[in-house]
């Protein structure tokens, strides 16, 4: 099948150079009616344009055309040289796109719901082709990918790059960033824009457009954060849901006096995103609590990085993390919970989701990487390069049980939660474990520690691994099948991933602008060979080839039908549950009333039966008595146990009566 491919290649190669030939020229054969058909015009974008674009879209560089060399303006140049250059041009009809066709042969190409063997064609940024033995122009590259994998490029849904926190800047800008992101196999990233309290959500957005637009190496989307509240943030809101795609907003129930909000913002918060289409994010830990925690701890003299982990416990999370369930429950709000760092934590996401409600849980590379005991490390510097929040757990069994959660569907995302600072950064929280820059790196190193703790461990297998790198994350945040498969349409983001090849994790030869990598030794099996991102190849053999101001940003529209499709089915079971119970509780009182009637309709018969001057006569429900003595106490021999008011008495009243006895003598067995 490769000879024959390249059969056809060479043939248009020699076509090409034939003089004259023009439209004659072979061309591709569309295969109709199949599955995986050749598509001329395979749809292009699957998002809509957001107004916001049209003024500020970059042009992408498979759309830019190089300008035609004006011959005739060469006034140096001879008329036959002219006439020679006319009559090449003339001879080599090249088509413009040539340099992004692109071809990956003999892969395995893996999505989160199928593993198929077959070949993959890409042109102008998008995947034309999938299937066997498929028909390609001449001038396409072809990169064979025998014995390795074809996955989706990596989707990271929580950065921090060109960061500004607690004095400190991160290194990883836009550029630095995305281009460790690329090395690592993520060929998409979604980060934050975050207003300070009383700043305008739509400017804080349009500052983070103008610090990553004309630097990200790959495509980009935001979140943005809401940090306070009022008509006017709420009315930014679905300005920005409906015009500058962006569908998800996070909240920070920590950071007291800086970031965070309160329960009664958090339901009116929660309730908005309901109403626009936008996905909740939390940031999940009890901000009032630890804020007396830590006045305890220094009062106490605990200085030390050890300082932040003890301020910040486990339950501190894991309460935050169900509060704020319970809370967009009640407006059947899609949540989506950041950076789940402990087991119970997880334990809680799971078990909510099992009962019906709509959320979310994001695992860290970090979290499942490695531990928070190396924040009681005797170096200081090494400690305090672990700081984040909420804190890695110092319980050794932590990174295990996430993963066991991320394998089984308990938790649906990884992220990196990358926000990293230096060395001397980390050093303004020398003396104050408060005043210690939060944040770790994870940009680079997520896909390879996610292969290494999940699948090459067993947990999981390659679908699995699609699916919580990229594949969930483009279906939560609606970009999906855009991006996050593998399918005739989609953007050309794809990464060659070698499970045999080994890399060892180091500060001294990762991509990022930090000083300290927290996976620091760590051997990972699992490499990406290739990157490709809109079907330009950015990682080559291993080899960076990283373009600055490359990638896009990338809208996220509301009403993502992954999300809102389960909240639909949650309110459609709440009303089913709710006519339930109305029709159980009316059922029920009908039948009341019925009895209530029946009763005053005998009772009144009763009545009506028995003279006002005589006494009722009331049935006994003790076995009567054999002998009845008299007055005397001699037996009246006309007593009897039978007793016609007994069998009158309605509250007895029986359908028929079975006597075997009655007076005059024994039946013969009827019912009398």
């Amino acid at each position: 099948m490769a000879m024959a491919s390249e059969k056809v290649q060479t043939e248009e190669d020699k076509n090409a150079w034939i003089p004259g030939l023009g439209e004659n020229r072979p061309q591709p054969r569309p295969l109709k009616n199949t599955f995986f058909g050749y598509v001329p015009d395979a749809f292009s974008m699957k998002t809509p344009e957001m107004p916001s674009e049209k003024s500020s879209q970059k042009s992408s560089p498979q759309q830019v055309s190089a300008p035609e060399p004006d011959i005739t303006s060469e006034v140096s140049l001879t008329e036959d040289i002219q006439v020679e250059t006319i009559m090449l041009q003339e001879a080599l009809p090249i088509d413009e796109s040539a340099q992004n066709r692109l071809m990956i042969k003999n892969g395995r190409v893996v999505n989160d719901d199928s593993i198929v063997d077959g070949d993959v064609y890409i042109e102008d940024g998008l995947i034309k082709q999938l299937g066997r033995n498929l028909i390609i122009p001449g001038g396409t590259r072809i990169i064979d990918a025998r014995g390795k994998l074809v996955i989706p490029g990596g989707i990271d849904p929580h950065t921090h790059l060109s960061f500004e926190f607690m004095g400190a800047k991160s290194p990883d800008d836009f550029y630095q960033g995305t281009k460790a992101a690329l090395a690592g196999g993520t060929t998409m990233l979604i980060d934050f824009a975050l207003p300070k309290k009383g700043e305008s959500l739509i400017e804080a957005y349009e500052h983070w457009r103008q610090l990553a637009d004309d630097r990200v190496c790959c495509d980009y989307g935001l979140h943005v954060g809401v940090t306070w509240w009022s008509e006017k943030v709420k009315e930014e809101m679905a300005v920005l849901c409906k015009e500058h795609g962006i569908n998800s907003f996070k909240m920070f129930m920590a950071y007291k006096d800086v970031f965070m909000v309160n329960d009664t913002e958090l339901y009116q918060i929660f309730d908005r995103c309901k109403e626009i289409g936008a996905i909740a994010q939390v940031h999940a830990e009890n901000g009032s609590v630890i804020a007396e925690n830590a006045k305890k701890l220094l009062a106490s003299g605990v200085k030390g990085p050890e300082g932040h982990e003890r301020s910040r416990p486990e339950d501190v999370e894991a309460e935050a993390v169900n509060r704020a369930c319970v809370i967009a429950n009640q407006v059947n709000c899609p949540l989506y919970v950041v950076r789940v760092m402990s087991k119970s934590s997880g334990d809680a996401i799971n078990q909510k989701r099992n009962e019906g409600v709509v959320v979310f849980g994001e695992a860290l590379a970090s979290s499942i990487g490695t531990d928070g005991t190396h924040q009681w490390n005797t170096c200081w510097q090494h400690a305090a390069a672990h700081v984040t929040s909420p804190p890695l757990r110092p319980d050794p069994t932590t990174p295990e049980h996430l993963m066991n959660l991320l394998s089984s569907d308990g938790l649906q995302v990884t992220g990196s939660d990358n926000a990293t600072f230096s060395s001397k950064d980390k050093l303004l929280g020398k003396d104050d474990f408060t005043k210690i820059p939060n944040g770790v790196n994870g940009v680079e190193d997520r896909m390879s520690v996610v292969w290494e703790k999940g699948v090459h461990s067993g947990k999981m297998d390659p679908t699995r691994f699609v699916a919580v790198t990229s594949a969930n994350a483009a279906k939560i945040f609606n970009i999906y099948p855009r991006k996050g498969c593998i399918a005739v349409g989609s953007d050309a983001d794809i990464v060659i991933w070698d499970p045999n090849q080994t890399r060892t994790i180091s500060a001294k030869t990762h991509h990022q602008g930090n000083d300290f990598n927290i996976f620091e030794g760590m051997v990972c099996h699992g490499v990406p060979e290739y990157v490709i991102v809109n079907g330009r190849v950015c990682v080559d053999e291993g080899a960076l080839k990283a373009v600055q101001g490359y990638g896009r940003f990338i809208p996220t529209p509301p009403f993502s039908p992954y999300v809102f499709e389960q909240v639909k089915s949650r309110e459609e079971d709440k009303k089913d549950q709710e006519k339930a119970i109305a029709d159980g509780a009316a059922a029920a009182a009908v039948a009341a009333a019925e009895i209530v009637k029946k009763v005053e309709q005998n009772g009144n018969v009763e009545t009506r039966s028995i003279p006002a001057a005589e006494t009722p006569v009331t049935a006994v429900e003790t076995e009567p008595s054999l002998s009845c003595p008299s007055s005397k106490g001699q037996r009246n021999l006309q007593d009897s146990t039978f007793s016609i008011s007994t069998e009158l008495d309605d509250s007895a009243r029986k359908s028929c009566i079975r006597v075997k006895n009655p007076p005059g003598g024994q039946s013969s067995g009827g019912f009398w």
